[in-house]
């Protein structure tokens, strides 16, 4: 039996949820909830590195140490896509639309699997000259480039899952969400220690298991999509090419955005690799710490950006600016406390790698009054998430290139002048400070007039404008 418009448009309303209700809660629920999925993800990268570490051999951790920054880079396209599904259908529930909503996340699914099929295709390929290009060398460039052939193909996977959990916390199922990510950390859990020792297959092992839990991570994100919000609908190739434009306007800026991260945190890996691998092992080890440890900060973008998208799809230009000033207010206390902390048990965190001389030395470093810096790196993420859910994408972009670029190469090649190995980390952390106040600046100027309404990037609209009439025309 049909349903009436009453009964189609009552159900729309109530999925946006974000309308309503203190804004420090539903930035607090939904970054705790996001980041408890991601923090399932990195505690097993972060098991992953115990293992190996057990296994006795340095060029092993080295190896690791070089594939997470490829890694990183891979996944910074996921994240692209996921920002502008999230963008599109949070925009569309806050105005009412549920329909809406469902055929922009049809397409960007769609759009993101076949884009990150290609890129990692291209990745795959390049996989030697990337390695050599961090600093890999010999037996340890042979290891990274073999433990990331088995992962990089499972990219697209990957990018529906993350795709599929931005879906979710678009229309407030947090808890969703956060199952997708932690089915995934479940799995690699499980295979880790089993094929790493119990079949013996070393490194090969650890990303067997990390090619599954991703496959895992993309049926559990959208199985709950089709249960409990409605499903997806049956695309058809002329409404795929329509949402070319307003699904790249926001990608194409957001993933140019992330991968700005693995660009700097590549040449911080390469600055690093000048100074031996037990530099390159304790830089390792930093970066499985650094997401274990900060996952609420790193998950901070994703769930203010529905907050913020809802509201001004609903052109509540109080509640976005409420929004902002909350997920600032929370990404401090976090930091903070998880500094403290952090410093109390750098003892046993370094213990715990075996960690000993310039390894422990940028353990507890980081460990240190570094890690107080990373709330900068907070503030860039809430400005992030106001600038792609506003209409201003290329924002992100500029800011996030400037940190990666201006605000990295010149302090980390300072420090490593003048300080050594700990003076690359230094560096890396002072950098963050200008473009994070920068940030802030820029989304105040934003959010300042009293109606939010959508703005336009005009180049980059002719740009995408371009790209669909050569679909058409297929």
């Amino acid at each position: 039996m049909a349903r009436t418009d009453a009964q189609t448009q009552e159900p729309n309303r109530t999925q946006a949820r974000f309308l309503e209700g203190g804004l420090f809660r539903h930035v607090t629920v939904m970054s705790l909830t996001a980041s408890l999925g991601m923090m399932a993800i990195f505690a097993v990268d972060f098991i992953d590195m115990v293992f190996i570490a057990m296994l006795g051999r340095a060029e092993l951790a080295a190896a690791v140490g070089y594939a997470a920054s490829i890694l990183f880079f891979t996944t910074s396209f996921g994240i692209g896509m996921a920002i502008a599904a999230a963008a599109l259908v949070s925009r569309a529930l806050g105005s009412g639309d549920g329909d809406l909503a469902r055929t922009k996340a049809s397409n960007a699914l769609i759009l993101g699997v076949i884009a990150a099929a290609l890129f990692a295709a291209a990745v795959w390929v390049s996989l030697g000259p990337l390695v050599r290009l961090l600093g890999a060398t010999g037996e340890t460039e042979n290891l990274a480039i073999h433990y990331l052939q088995i992962i990089v193909p499972t990219l697209p996977f990957l990018v529906a899952g993350m795709m599929g959990s931005a879906i979710l916390r678009a229309h407030g199922a947090a808890k969703a969400a956060m199952w997708a990510t932690l089915w995934g950390g479940i799995v690699n859990a499980v295979l880790d220690p089993i094929l790493i020792f119990g079949a013996g297959l070393d490194l090969t092992g650890a990303a067997i298991a990390s090619a599954a839990a991703r496959v895992a991570i993309a049926f559990a994100a959208l199985w709950p999509i089709f249960r409990h919000h409605g499903g997806l609908v049956r695309p058809t190739l002329p409404q795929i090419t329509a949402d070319l434009r307003p699904v790249f306007a926001i990608a194409l800026p957001a993933i140019l955005t992330q991968l700005a991260t693995p660009v700097g945190q590549a040449y911080v890996t390469r600055a690093m690799a000048e100074f031996g691998e037990a530099a390159v092992a304790g830089m390792a080890i930093v970066g499985r710490l650094t997401p274990l440890s900060f996952a609420v900060i790193f998950a901070l973008s994703g769930a203010v950006g529905p907050i913020i998208g809802q509201n001004a799809g609903a052109e509540r230009a109080d509640r976005v600016r409420g929004a902002f000033r909350a997920a600032m207010l929370f990404a401090g206390m976090y930091v903070v406390a998880v500094s403290v902390l952090l410093f109390v048990l750098r003892g046993p965190i370094a213990a715990l790698f075996g960690a000993e001389g310039l390894t422990r030395e940028i353990v507890f470093l980081f460990c240190g009054p570094l890690a107080l810096f990373f709330y900068f790196n907070g503030v860039l993420f809430v400005a992030n998430a106001a600038f792609n859910n506003l209409g201003r994408p290329f924002w992100s972009t500029a800011l996030n290139w400037g940190r990666h670029t201006l605000g990295t190469v010149p302090p980390v090649m300072l420090g490593a002048w003048w300080l050594g190995a700990p003076g690359v980390l230094i560096g890396q952390a002072l950098g963050g400070v200008l473009f994070g106040v920068l940030a802030v600046v820029l989304a105040r100027l934003l959010m300042a007039e009293p109606r939010i309404a959508p703005a336009r990037d005009p180049a980059f609209t002719r740009l995408v404008r371009q790209t669909q009439l050569f679909f058409s025309r297929r």
